[in-house]
């Protein structure tokens, strides 16, 4: 069972600001979601992001890669819409997270900078140990700074910015799954293949067998294929369901693969 039940709306003042002027946000009635994992699919500017943001704001997720909610000058419009949320639960979760494509890239570089800086900190405590042999204080703070690197070598690889996108993604995301979390991605297929998107998948329905919850802001038809799916369609208002098989996405795709040369031709 989903731990977040419903997205609901409280009454706004100043409907026509953003990102209350947004269609999706406007005529938001209420969502309810009866699957543990539920998609967000809709053309670039529907909303789905924007509503995705908000969600994460109002649960104060921990996110990926980014600044805290609470602090990211770029979320100021969710952390307001958060504020006119209404979401209902059946049992709320501190597990989980909130990750954004464009997060995700400069996660790599803030772990090697981290890693960096733990090297620089041991080193200057190695000078101070060989002019001060006998002290255990340094010799213990020596010892928990590596420890301190090995748990993220650990957890991370020695350099994510070594991997493809996709492996580091992989990593990052195989790393950071807990039981009973709620995790809010938006447009996790920015840094997967195919073949990728699926073992994606894979890991996204082991861990809906330990309980956790998945909503995910996509234009992937692969990730749309999810077994039992809730998917909400931001390209009508208000946004309701559709089936996979109906989705603009999912049609054109299948028409593109079907004969792609009758489609170059119209270029």
């Amino acid at each position: 069972m989903p731990h977040l039940q419903a997205i609901g709306k409280k009454a706004i003042k100043t409907p026509d600001a953003f990102p209350f002027s947004v269609p999706a946000v406007r005529y938001l009635e209420r969502l309810e979601l009866q699957q543990p994992v539920t998609f967000f699919v809709g053309e670039n500017g529907s909303g789905k992001s924007t509503l995705l943001e908000g969600i994460a704001a109002a649960t104060n997720a921990i996110t990926v890669g980014g600044d805290d909610v609470e602090r990211d000058e770029t979320l100021e419009h969710a952390r307001l819409l958060a504020s006119h949320l209404r979401l209902e639960w059946r049992r709320k979760t501190g597990r989980g997270f909130f990750l954004r494509a464009e997060d995700f890239f400069n996660f790599g570089r803030r772990l090697l900078r981290t890693q960096n800086e733990l090297d620089e900190i041991i080193e200057r405590y190695q000078a101070e140990l060989e002019l001060n042999p006998n002290d255990d204080g340094i010799k213990r703070a020596i010892g928990y700074i590596r420890g301190q690197k090995e748990a993220l070598t650990r957890r991370y690889g020695a350099n994510l910015d070594h991997n493809s996108h996709g492996e580091s993604f992989m990593k990052l995301f195989e790393a950071r799954l807990v039981p009973g979390g709620l995790y809010l991605l938006d447009e996790p297929e920015a840094a997967l293949s195919p073949l990728r998107q699926l073992a994606f998948l894979s890991q996204v329905k082991a861990m809906v067998a330990q309980n956790c919850q998945f909503l995910i802001a996509t234009h992937s038809p692969i990730l749309m294929a999810f077994p039992e799916a809730e998917i909400f369609s931001f390209d009508q208002q208000p946004v309701a369901p559709i089936d996979y098989d109906d989705l603009e996405h999912v049609r054109l795709t299948r028409a593109f693969l079907s004969d792609p040369q009758a489609f170059l031709r119209r270029l």
